[in-house]
């Protein structure tokens, strides 16, 4: 990797200096450039059938619809929570996997919501007269004011839309967007882990790969399939090596335009501790994991998440460690600091940014594990005692005026609050003991066991005494108390006895009160000064890039392309069924289905499996459709290669590259492996 990053070109510049890097808006996408590289311009009418057709699975992920009833493609990995939650010791649909013969099999989902954009408003001037003169404690509180007051007159009391003001540029612009929302997500398809993650972490950001990570739901409305105009259609023929492709999916974050001070703090401080902190957790869950299959079976995709997000975080910290790359960072702030500084008048705007920034880093240093322990959740990983903060800040909150409640808690934002609250998904009390008392641990750990807070939330009880104490006596695994509780407000959470509400209320005090030091004294001052660097680097060089990632939607463009690998092989761009086959071993994480097995007499065993293209992708992406210049459905987006694991930081167009499947081998699977025809059949060219 260290050889690339000599060859970077600007990285802090709002700018895409390099081939077909950048994760586009879609009021501000490249269509020239794209054609005059590849001879095609995306229209108007393209871009809003392509945004149209795009969808958001709010917890995290991307999709699309594929037909018009309602079809939603996204990878197994993003529904395998629903997955997870429909099954039980006897049907274990993630092992098996699920298919529904009809609409009336298909099973909603206890948690997904999706989100389809409909519309997009610059709200710039918006909040930059809500905070004009505004700094610190003050700047924070009217930002926050006027974004809640936005959304809510955007959604206007309707829980089918959700309206959330994006931060562009670090702060550079603020853009409205506007969600039609969906959360009546049915599982229609899902192959068996086995293959969806085959490989298994050995394999994860590698190539070539050999998955099938994928999954189909379909969003309802008034209990029948929602008719969606706008959907892509299906490419039987992929795509061919060199071709145009565009990802459109929702990258969840990048840092590429984040200050040196920022960039040392994640270095430093934060990715090393989230890292040792994974490390730990992971141990725990596969010791939890060893104690029977049914403990496996319910921490399973705890612990994928923990492998990948592990394995991720040391692909950003490698980078971040390398000194060219930071060297590259100082030089580039250095260059734009000097050319501000040579305007007096641009200096006295802009000129102090930078330190402030530098400041609130030594605050979130001081702050961090107070933060994140108490308020932040890390302390307390424990989906019963969520459920409790939700209930008893949702007593307290929602009396309040709009703009005077915490954000999370506003008019536009309880539906997402209540579909999490009201969630059916199971509760299994062995598996919440084990990592409620783990966090409590590492927690007193962390602050120390004489520290005021810990003293007051253990008594004199160990972690996993107050875990099991709390986890065994609530009655919040009960759907209907937690109702009763909500609706009843602030006098039901006075009078209960509950020892989760309790524990709930015991803590609140400390954790509002570290939440507001780290809004005013970090939060507060690096948005506030984050905006001022992004219009020195508007002032300095234009305004003609694309924003940092937002977990907003995005396009970008590239072609499909193999690689040459640091020790000189060169990698295919194509990978086929034969060759997943060939890496079976029958042993885990190699192990094929029986399906597999089974089918193998029917399949062209040379069918394109999973390919690569130089599409510019990151984390939150997974899911996203990979069409062509037809927006034709050509892939489906499920990771990036190892390489890819610097994106956060950087783009390289040599090596960084995004890992789909293909849309044959999705088809072929449907019909010749798990003879799922009806589907096959809806998404299948007319």
């Amino acid at each position: 990797m260290k050889k690339t990053l000599l060859v970077l070109a600007t990285l802090l510049l709002p700018a895409a200096a390099f081939a077909d890097e950048g994760m586009w808006t879609f009021d501000h996408f490249p269509s020239e450039k794209v054609e005059k590289k590849y001879g095609f311009k995306p229209t108007q009418e393209w871009l809003d059938h392509v945004r149209l057709s795009s969808v958001r699975l709010a917890e995290g992920c991307s999709g699309s619809f594929v037909s018009e009833d309602g079809l939603v493609m996204t990878n197994h990995h993003c529904a395998h929570s629903c997955i997870e939650q429909l099954s039980t010791a006897q049907k274990d649909y993630v092992a098996a996997g699920f298919s529904a013969a009809t609409f009336a099999d298909e099973v909603k989902c206890p948690e997904i919501e999706v989100n389809q954009l409909v519309a997009i408003k610059d709200v710039t001037a918006d909040l930059g007269k809500a905070t004009a003169g505004k700094t610190g404690e003050a700047f924070g509180a009217a930002q926050r004011a006027e974004m809640t007051k936005l959304e809510n007159a955007c959604a206007g009391g309707d829980a089918d839309l959700r309206c959330e003001v994006v931060t562009l540029y670090h702060g550079g612009q603020y853009h409205l967007y506007k969600y039609r929302r969906f959360q009546d997500v049915r599982l229609v398809f899902a192959p068996e882990f086995a293959i969806a993650f085959f490989g298994g972490d050995p394999d994860n950001f590698m190539f070539p790969r050999y998955d099938l990570d994928v999954s189909f739901l379909r969003v309802y409305q008034d209990g029948k399939p929602a008719k969606i105009k706008d959907h892509f259609a299906w490419s039987t023929n992929g795509a061919r090596d060199g071709e145009l492709t565009f990802v459109s999916g929702h990258p969840g974050a990048t840092s590429r335009l984040m200050t040196v001070s920022a960039l040392e703090y994640q270095r430093d401080v934060a990715e090393p501790e989230r890292i040792f902190y994974l490390a730990e957790l992971r141990g725990m869950l596969r010791e939890f994991m060893n104690r029977g299959p049914e403990q496996a079976r319910v921490a399973n995709a705890t612990l994928f998440y923990v492998e990948n997000s592990y394995k991720a975080l040391r692909g950003r910290l490698t980078t971040l460690q390398d000194k060219d790359f930071m060297k590259k960072k100082v030089a580039d702030e250095s260059a734009l600091r000097a050319k501000i500084a040579a305007d007096p008048a641009k200096a006295k705007v802009y000129g102090g940014a930078w330190d402030a920034i530098a400041a609130a880093m030594q605050d979130q240093r001081r702050l961090r594990k107070m933060f994140g322990y108490v308020e932040g959740g890390r302390g307390f990983s424990s989906r019963l005692f969520g459920v409790a903060r939700e209930l008893v800040r949702g007593a307290a909150e929602r009396p309040l005026p709009n703009d005077k409640r915490l954000r999370e808690y506003a008019d536009a934002n309880l539906p997402a609050v209540e579909q999490e609250l009201f969630s059916a998904a199971p509760v299994y009390d062995d598996f919440e003991i084990a990592r409620f008392s783990f966090s409590l641990l590492k927690l007193r750990e962390e602050l120390g066991a004489d520290h005021p807070f810990v003293k007051k939330a253990f008594g004199p009880k160990s972690p996993e005494e107050l875990a099991a104490e709390l986890v065994k006596g609530t009655k919040l695994k009960d759907v209907a108390v937690r109702k009763a509780l909500w609706q009843g407000g602030q006098a039901a959470i006075d009078a209960s006895n509950d020892p989760m509400i309790l524990f709930a209320k015991l803590v609140d005090a400390d954790a509002r009160a570290i939440r507001k030091e780290f809004e005013d004294k970090v939060e507060s001052v690096v948005d506030k000064n984050n905006e001022l660097v992004a219009r020195a680097q508007f002032a300095a060089y234009g305004a003609g890039g694309y924003p940092d990632a937002t977990f907003t939607l995005r396009l970008s463009y590239g072609a499909v392309r193999g690689y040459v690998e640091d020790d000189g092989r060169q990698i295919a761009p194509f990978t086929n069924f034969a060759g997943a086959f060939d890496r079976a071993t029958g042993r885990e994480p190699f192990a094929l289905p029986k399906s597999w097995f089974d089918a193998k007499p029917k399949l062209d065993l040379a069918t394109p499996f999973d390919f690569v293209t130089d599409n510019d992708i990151i984390g939150g992406n997974s899911g996203s459709p990979m069409i062509n210049q037809k927006a034709e459905v050509v892939g489906l987006i499920f990771d990036g290669n190892i390489q890819s694991l610097g994106g956060d930081f950087w783009f390289d167009e040599k090596q960084n590259r995004a890992v789909a499947v293909d849309s044959r081998a999705l088809l072929t699977a449907l019909d010749k492996i798990y003879g799922a025809k009806r589907i096959a059949d809806e998404i299948r060219p007319k």
